[in-house]
């Protein structure tokens, strides 16, 4: 009881002396941000413009936000002022301007310093330090002004900061980091320690030169060899940017791998698979992980003479891919999607026969993954590891009581419940033909036409990466 006590006369002392602080211009400001604040409408208007960013991590950084004030908020209103039931201050020292009405609930814990502690420790744990940084900074002043505006002690703030806090990191229990959810492992090798940060001696490959990512690139090395896209296979240095989708950068792994070089990813394309999983999400991370220099080993496959970073697939797939390259010159990426859906899943689809290591069937899919995938099904998820040394091979057949249009929701949705026409295995090769000997294939999205019979093979830890 006397240190009870003593840290409460400690506490009222702390107060006293904020409130007879006098700083030019917080009476303007820090009212009104306290009661923005109320009911954590601050927080959830942040959240909503990161939600809007189109950004992967800003999303994540608000979802994981508005889940750990969801938490902080009931823990301090409905256990911790009921349990300790701490009278207000008295704010009759403090200037007019200053006062906001004196809620009627219980001083301790500090609901609006947890909420904002909460937010901010979560939007840490998922946003790039730049918006972090402002996000702490602002929850810093919310907690300030609840002392500064005479409705709380110094000790509920503290108090209140702890458990937002603690909220905030309790998130990643309930739902994993993207680093976690969305980094797959890969095989570490020693760094590279003779790198520029101003590009000497990177060649960088940029598949639209009017880009976002390409004015990153050009501004963080001035000093790198840009090379065009139809020149990649030639491009000289001691390792090699690629900024594109997941076809730029499987021509850039195939590069890569020739000439010996490590491989930068840069993000910049519709589709970024391989970027994902290496946990790079944009240009400036992709310049963060060149100046870093760590360096990763991962698995590529290979078929048909070129290589595969993702996947490669024969059927339903590939059709798609080219009906939709056909039109969307003519009407857009989406709508040509759209028209090529509706053309894939007419009258005339049909499945086709092939034979897979020596067993003929007749199939609307066969997916071959670099690695195994984390979810069953013909449309697989994320893998964990990017150098596990197999393939994750899936084969969808074809039977009349299997209609292509639940195929095909079946290649969408990944769904279950197809187990007599789905079959998924391992292995480090595989071996697939056609009665015609054509077989068009797909790699990482980019269809071609191949001569059969394919072999798909594993180069393992072959292509080394920047992350």
């Amino acid at each position: 009881m006397r240190l009870r006590s003593r840290l409460h006369r400690f506490d009222k002392h702390l107060y006293a002396s904020v409130a007879q602080a006098r700083l030019p211009g917080f009476e303007r400001v820090l009212p009104p941000l306290s009661r923005a604040a109320d009911n954590a409408l601050l927080w959830a208007g942040i959240a909503g413009g990161f939600a809007l960013s189109g950004r992967r991590r800003l999303r994540r950084a608000a979802t994981r936000g508005l889940l750990a004030v969801s938490l902080a908020s009931p823990l301090v209103n409905l256990a911790g002022k009921q349990a300790f039931a701490r009278k207000r201050p008295v704010a009759d020292s403090l200037p007019m301007t200053r006062l906001l009405r004196m809620p009627l609930s219980a001083s301790f814990p500090s609901g609006h310093s947890a909420s904002a502690a909460a937010f901010a420790t979560a939007v840490a744990l998922e946003a790039p330090a730049v918006v972090a940084a402002p996000v702490a900074l602002l929850a810093g002043a919310v907690c300030f002004s609840r002392v500064y505006t005479g409705v709380h002690y110094p000790g509920d703030v503290l108090a209140g900061v702890a458990i937002g806090v603690a909220t905030g990191l309790l998130t990643r229990r309930i739902w994993p980091e993207a680093g976690e959810a969305g980094r797959a492992r890969a095989s570490a090798t020693a760094p590279s320690f003779d790198l520029d940060p101003l590009g000497d001696g990177l060649a960088v490959v940029v598949s639209q030169e009017e880009s976002e990512a390409a004015r990153t690139l050009r501004e963080a090395f001035p000093r790198a060899r840009f090379v065009p896209l139809e020149s990649m296979d030639k491009a000289e240095g001691k390792a090699l940017a690629v900024a594109g989708g997941d076809g730029t950068v499987n021509r850039g792994a195939l590069a890569a791998l020739e000439h010996g070089r490590p491989l930068l990813v840069v993000p910049a394309g519709t589709l970024n698979h391989f970027a994902t999983e290496l946990g790079i999400e944009d240009a400036d991370e992709a310049v963060a992980a060149y100046r870093g220099g760590d360096l990763v080993a991962v698995d590529v496959g290979e078929v048909a003479g070129g290589v595969f970073v993702n996947n490669a697939s024969v059927g339903i797939y590939p059709e798609l891919v080219d009906r939709r390259e056909a039109r969307q010159k003519r009407v857009g990426k989406w709508p040509a999607l759209l028209w090529a859906l509706a053309e894939v899943l007419g009258r005339d689809a049909a499945p086709f026969d092939v034979v897979v290591d020596g067993v003929p069937y007749r199939a609307w899919l066969l997916f071959v993954g670099n690695c195994r995938y984390g979810s069953r099904g013909a449309a697989p998820g994320r893998r964990v590891r990017l150098e596990d040394g197999v393939l994750d091979i899936r084969l969808m057949t074809a039977a009349r009581t299997l209609p292509r249009v639940r195929a095909f929701g079946s290649v969408v949705a990944g769904r279950l419940g197809l187990s007599r026409h789905y079959r998924q295995w391992q292995a480090d090769t595989v071996r697939v033909e056609t009665p015609s000997g054509e077989i068009r294939l797909a790699r990482d999205g980019e269809t071609l036409t191949a001569h059969g019979p394919l072999v798909f093979t594993k180069r393992p830890r072959s292509l080394h990466v920047f992350r």
